[in-house]
């Protein structure tokens, strides 16, 4: 009896789940939703990897500014 309410489960799971993908992928509101989402979220990787190098050539300067103050 366990293993055939598991079996309901997983099937009603799949057929949820199909709508749900089905229903997401035909909605023109969510398309735009995740082509809005994948734009912000390159963006967002281009200003990081900005920053990561503004620091680093900081921290550069701060070594060598360090580095000539104590020789």
């Amino acid at each position: 009896m366990a293993g055939g309410g598991n079996f309901m489960n997983r099937v009603i799971s799949y057929l949820v789940n199909e709508v749900v993908v089905n229903g997401l992928a035909n909605s023109r509101a969510f398309q735009r939703f995740a082509v809005r989402t994948s734009r912000r979220i390159d963006e967002v990787s281009v200003m990081a990897a900005k920053k990561k190098q503004e620091l680093a050539e900081q921290m550069k300067e701060v070594a060598k500014n360090f580095e000539s103050k104590n020789h």
